[in-house]
């Protein structure tokens, strides 16, 4: 097979990509192995790969790829999310910009035009990841609007209500007027945003006289159902049994006494408005409030809103706010910073509305979930710092309201009759719903029954997903479900922590009894240079395809893991997507440099025994440090490990150590071994560089699809010389002290030089003959004092000396080595100086001394040493 002279991913990528497919390398089925599972968290099915999905999958891809490599049934399950508000949205913006208003649609001709949405946008998310590289199992591909997926939710749902779990209550809750659905709790972001304090009169009923109160929303007035002051309050104890006017609308309202009101705020008095806040709902049950609600679905006002009517909130802020200031209502504005809720998916300003919704009760579904992290560690999240975050949301969780003002999901499975709100079942089906309502009325006919028109959180639905991928709500005894759960790992970003990890950790042990997964590695945000999060609005999120395009998948994936420890933010910056394609080029340029040797049989040089020993020890330090790696999730120090173990022992060292002199062959033994670490080191190298590694593999010799390497063996710990890796530490010191000489003095490699060692004792020779082939030496011999007029140099407490005669300039070297010395004596110094402060020493850790004193040590070594070289000089 020729092997080309350069690298070009753009090919190799695509061709590799439909070889693995084609031998179905992806696929798994339940066996005897054991099973290793991930279930992709869905991106929503209108999406497409940014950069955040790039991290997150790639790290995926990783842990499979090794996964395989080490003997395990991998199962990488893809999907979609129906995502229902972010494409019911762009949907209703499709149809708009041709002229069609979702009012003027039936349910089922709004929902044709999404599936046509999803069926031409849903797909390309997954194109991309197979441009990344990602070995999904393809066939498993699930999205949560299957039929088998949404009749799991639907069983779901009606066993939690049986279990009266479920309830529907009217209750205030977070609207957002964009998307016209409620949100629950943990959907709604607040946000501080600088706005005006006003203060506004009302005149009290029979009276001249006025109180003030200090609203942040004027428009609400007109919403107003009563003015409430703190009992203890003696500034407004004669109010007591008053009612006030509200100003513009003219509703006449009661002054109410409440302990709620804090009197150090604002004036002391404070407006209730029970539709347009939960505290004024609260206070307005108390005390048998009238409920004004002023607003439409969309935030403008209904017909409570007087002139105002049809207008939006912001709009009527501004003018209401002016039409009280010219009737004298409008006593002063102050600035006020206060935390605003919006809206998670359409960045809307939440309106607090009354609304009869669906919700879950979470208190007593919680405590198991807590536990399993908490207490048993039957899950463990990586970093650990998230645990904190985790037990604060799961001790102070809230109802899930979980039911939405949306037709694109699944819908609610309750069916009302008859007039009243009670008056309704909840069943899996319309004619499982007309047997239970018949067993209320007899004489009800399928016709009468009327389906919830609302649809469940799109989380509802997701929360199942690690079981219901396997059919494990269905038909909770299945191969598969008994096979692959709990799954392995999950992979997901900290801010749907509580969203969709905690809640799968919920549902987990309500409908399996078990976790759901072992261990969540929660990834950081990838950010620019600046610490900016990436986005579309700041346009500096760079186009994934294009980055794979100028760098290639496997540097893109290098670029992005290298600076990816977990759990903390991403740097993003293209230079290291550049270092991840010079990597694959360095890895290339080695192979076929090796592929062009000639190999002959004849006697290996010790050098090269002696070198690939070394390199075998050095591989095994480096496979544990990397599967020590792995068992932490610390991903990117695992390809760091990997990285420097090829570019540095292998490229830069093992190669040139090994390497025949020019136009001379290399000993079949040598080639073999180089050849076999070189495969080793792909093996390594696979989860990361999937394609590279593949195609090189694919080179070095002809394999069957089943000799692939992508089905190959993880590397195992075999027997080797671990003493070797210190010998070989010291070698190349002295190795890189030669070249420094050479480089200093302008002496060509291939000029061969002297090279002494003063008092040998001690020192390890065995790679004596490394030593002398990269440095190109002709002698290297011991003696027993300093040589004048030769350039010494010193590894640990041992001097060299380089003797080169008239090729010396006396004066500059002298020059040149009295400054080295001054400077070591000042660094000397300051050392002692430290060393000798009592409260240093006694304080800091002891490693921090142990540095500190052999700082001192090897500068007086240093000092030694060029204090004799100075003086053989003059």
């Amino acid at each position: 097979m020729e092997i080309p002279s350069k690298y070009e991913p753009q090919k190799v990528e695509e061709h590799w990509y439909q070889y693995w497919m084609e031998h179905d390398f992806f696929s798994s089925k339940p066996d005897e192995r054991e099973p290793y599972t991930i279930v992709i968290p869905p991106p929503n099915v209108t999406g497409v790969l940014h950069m955040g999905h790039m991290l997150n999958n790639t790290i995926q891809d990783v842990l499979i790829r090794r996964a395989r490599l080490m003997g395990k049934n991998a199962c990488w399950v893809p999907g979609a999310d129906h995502a229902a508000i972010a494409t019911e949205a762009k949907v209703v913006a499709k149809l708009k910009a041709e002229g069609i208003e979702k009012s003027d649609l039936t349910r089922e001709e709004f929902l044709e035009h999404v599936w046509a949405w999803t069926d031409e946008y849903g797909g390309v998310i997954f194109e991309q990841l197979k441009k990344l590289g990602c070995s999904l199992d393809w066939k498993r591909k699930k999205f949560t609007m299957d039929d088998d997926m949404s009749a799991s939710v639907i069983k779901v749902f009606v066993d939690l209500y049986e279990k009266d779990l479920i309830y529907r209550g009217y209750r205030m809750v977070n609207w957002d007027p964009e998307a016209k659905t409620t949100l629950s709790d943990e959907e709604v972001i607040y946000e501080e945003r600088q706005g005006l304090l006003y203060y506004l009169s009302y005149p009290i009923e029979g009276s001249d006289e006025k109180v003030t109160i200090a609203t942040t929303r004027p428009e609400t007035i007109l919403g107003d159902t009563a003015i409430c002051i703190n009992p203890n309050d003696e500034r407004y104890r004669h109010l007591r049994g008053k009612n006030a006017i509200v100003p513009i609308c003219n509703r006449v309202i009661p002054i109410i006494e409440d302990e709620y009101v804090d009197i150090e705020f604002g004036t002391g008095c404070l407006k209730v408005t029970p539709a347009h806040d939960e505290n004024d709902k609260n206070l307005g049950d108390k005390h048998n409030l009238e409920v004004v609600d002023i607003f439409n679905e969309d935030a403008t006002l209904n017909s409570y809103g007087l002139h105002y009517e049809g207008k939006d909130r912001f709009v009527v802020r501004k003018e209401i706010a002016k039409e009280l200031e010219e009737k004298g209502f409008l006593v002063k504005t102050e600035q006020h910073t206060n935390k605003v809720g919006t809206s998670e998916r359409t960045k809307a300003i939440i309106e607090p509305r009354l609304s009869d919704q669906w919700f879950l009760k979470m208190e007593d579904l919680a405590k198991p979930a807590l536990n399993g992290v908490l207490e048993t560690g039957e899950v463990k999240l990586y970093p650990k710092k998230f645990e904190n975050t985790y037990r604060h949301w799961m001790e102070n969780i809230r109802d899930w309201n979980i039911s939405r003002q949306l037709w694109w999901g699944q819908q609610i499975p309750a069916y009302y009759f008859g007039d009243g709100k009670e008056d309704f079942v909840v069943a899996e089906t319309k004619e499982a719903a007309l047997e239970k309502a018949k067993s209320k009325n007899p004489n009800i006919r399928e016709s009468d029954l009327k389906q919830d028109p609302d649809a469940l959180d799109t989380w509802f639905s997701s929360w199942l997903w690690p079981i219901s991928v396997f059919g494990g709500i269905l038909d909770p005894d299945n191969e598969e479900i008994n096979y692959y759960y709990p799954t392995s790992d999950l992979i997901t970003a900290p801010d749907i922590l509580f969203f969709w990890v905690a809640r799968m950790i919920i549902s987990g042990y309500e409908y399996r009894g078990k976790r759901p997964f072992e261990n969540v590695y929660l990834t950081g945000l990838v950010r620019d240079k600046q610490r900016r999060k990436m986005s579309k609005s700041l346009g500096n999120s760079p186009d994934a395809l294009k980055l794979m395009e100028d760098f290639g998948a496997d540097g893109v994936r290098v670029g992005l893991l290298l600076s990816s420890p977990a759990g903390n933010d991403l740097l993003f910056d293209e230079a290291l997507c550049q270092q991840g394609k010079n990597f694959a080029n360095k890895i290339w340029n080695a192979f076929r440099l090796i592929k062009g040797w000639e190999i002959v049989e004849m006697e290996q040089p010790e050098s090269a025994k002696i070198g690939i020993e070394w390199y075998a020890a050095r591989f095994n330090k480096t496979l544990a440090e990397v599967d020590d790696h792995f068992s932490k999730y610390r991903i990117s120090d695992a390809l760091m490990a990997i990285y420097k173990l090829v570019w540095d022992d292998f490229c830069s060292w093992l190669l040139e150590i090994v390497k025949p002199a020019y136009q001379k062959p290399i000993d079949k033994t040598t080639y073999d071994s180089v050849i076999h670490w070189f495969e080793e080191n792909l093996k390594l190298l696979h989860p990361f560089m999937p394609f590279l590694t593949e195609e090189v593999w694919q080179h070095i010799a002809e394999r069957t699809p089943q000799q692939a390497l992508i089905i190959s063996n993880w590397p195992k710990t075999t027997s080797h010389k671990a003493e070797l890796t210190e010998a070989f530490d010291f070698a190349s010191e002295v190795i890189s002290g030669i070249r420094t000489i050479r480089k200093e003095k302008n002496i060509p490699q291939k000029e061969s030089l002297e090279l002494s060692v003063l008092n040998s004792e001690g020192i390890d020779k065995t790679m004596d003959s490394i030593i002398f082939k990269l440095g190109n030496l002709s002698t290297l011999e011991s003696v027993d004092s300093s040589l004048d007029g030769a350039l010494s140099f010193r590894v640990k407490s041992n001097e060299y000396f380089i003797p080169i005669g008239g090729a010396i300039d006396v004066e500059a070297e002298i020059k040149k080595i009295t400054e080295e010395l001054n400077y070591t004596k000042g660094f000397l110094q300051s050392v002692q100086k430290k060393l000798s402060n009592e409260r240093f020493v006694n304080n800091a850790p002891e490693k921090v001394v142990a540095i500190e004193r052999k700082k001192a040590a090897d500068a007086e070594a240093k000092i030694d040493t060029l204090e004799k070289s100075l003086a053989s000089l003059e």
